[in-house]
């Protein structure tokens, strides 16, 4: 498991745009699991909607993006760099219901694909049993 600390050390991005809370599980170069507390202190929530709370999707995709970049992480014993990735697009993607405070965000990405300097992820976000989004995410590796 990787605690908030280790993530603000792994991901270059601060408030209010780190948005992963927690990764749960870590199979570098396979398949993460990560999740994202929704509260209803969050920023976007002030406008998004007044009265009806959502997350807009596209930080629903930005919580699946980073969650997606542990994939990068070193294995264990192997080389001591990390490959940051950074989003190069998003293919298939759909949004399932909505996701509100109180929710828990829950992220599985596996790694579908890589050619040189690009990785193709397979992402699908939760909540409960519910899928909430899906979507691949291209990222291009430095």
């Amino acid at each position: 498991m990787i605690k908030s600390e280790q993530i603000a050390q792994i991901l270059p991005h601060r408030y209010p745009f780190l948005l992963v809370d927690r990764i749960l599980e870590v199979e570098p170069g396979q398949r993460v699991r990560g999740l994202k507390n929704i509260t209803f202190n969050e920023p976007f929530f002030q406008g998004h909607f007044p009265g009806q709370p959502i997350m807009p999707g596209v930080l629903i995709l930005e919580v699946m993006s980073q969650v997606g970049g542990f994939v990068f992480l070193p294995a264990e014993g192997g080389s001591k760099t990390y490959t940051r990735g950074y989003v190069a697009g998003f293919d298939r993607v759909r949004f399932r219901r909505f996701v509100v405070p109180g929710d828990t965000l829950v992220v599985e990405a596996e790694l579908v694909g890589r050619m040189q300097n690009m990785a193709k992820l397979k992402a699908v976000a939760c909540v409960g049993d519910e899928v909430a989004a899906k979507a691949q995410i291209s990222y291009r590796l430095e």
